[in-house]
């Protein structure tokens, strides 16, 4: 993780900083973005790896059968099925999920590469990863920059572009289906006033990709030399005995 201020992981303490009233508002807005992505995204299995809490209501209207957590920091007694593992180790199968769901997980991983790596292996052909992450080129990552990497999360956070990061799904072979930006407000609880909405409607018309949040939907594509598993064969089995997490590794790191 990130050298974020505080006892505890960076993931937890901005599952924590979600409470607030300015992290209330981001959730709401990301919440009713994902529920979008995933209105049209099919399947048996949907996994979340990170921050859970404040997208429970947003996945609980997806169609895939099955939702999956791998929080932050696994609660005793967990709400729904959960799985404890590092997101650059899943512990899941190869070729086992139908979709992956990383709300900000990249922003707070020291391996985000080896991160996204472990999405392709598990993904099936086809399916689907959805990316939440901080746009750096925002009021938001300005905000980053001048709170420094020892703050308290988000802020300690390393937010990136959309750019970098759908470099980064291309050249693992993933294809960008959909790309969304959020949050045109500065990073301040005084524009959550009554002229927030006019700040996001301006920001979305003049400025479209200075939103402080972006958010990615991308398919896993594979080649055409390689045949699909037919679809009316048995899944595997979600959780094998033992996982070899990919050996990839990209020098760009």
């Amino acid at each position: 993780m990130t050298a974020c201020k505080g006892p505890d992981s960076p993931l937890a303490q901005l599952q924590r900083w979600y409470r607030s009233p300015l992290g209330t508002e981001l959730a709401r807005l990301e919440c009713a973005c994902v529920q979008q992505l995933l209105h049209d995204t099919f399947g048996y299995y949907l996994v979340q790896v990170g921050v859970t809490e404040s997208f429970r209501d947003a996945l609980a209207t997806s169609r895939i059968r099955h939702r999956i957590a791998m929080p932050c920091d696994p609660p005793p007694l967990a709400r729904a099925p959960a799985i404890v593992g590092l997101a650059s180790q899943l512990p899941l199968a190869s070729d086992s999920i139908d979709a992956l769901f990383l709300p900000h997980t990249l922003d707070f991983s020291p391996e985000p590469q080896a991160v996204l790596r472990e999405a392709e292996r598990i993904l099936i052909p086809e399916g689907r990863l959805i990316v939440i992450g901080f746009n750096a080129i925002s009021t938001w990552g300005l905000r980053g920059l001048l709170r420094g990497s020892r703050g308290p999360a988000p802020w300690c956070g390393r937010f990136r572009t959309n750019y970098q990061m759908e470099a980064w799904l291309s050249d693992l072979g993933f294809a960008l289906e959909r790309r969304e930006f959020l949050m045109f407000r500065p990073p301040l609880t005084g524009a959550l006033g009554p002229g927030g909405p006019r700040i996001e409607a301006l920001g979305r018309r003049l400025m479209p990709t200075l939103g402080g949040v972006y958010v990615l939907r991308a398919v896993k594509r594979v080649s055409t030399l390689i045949p699909l598993r037919s679809s009316w064969r048995g899944r595997r089995q979600l959780l094998p005995g033992r996982v070899e997490p990919t050996a990839r590794r990209n020098p760009n790191v």
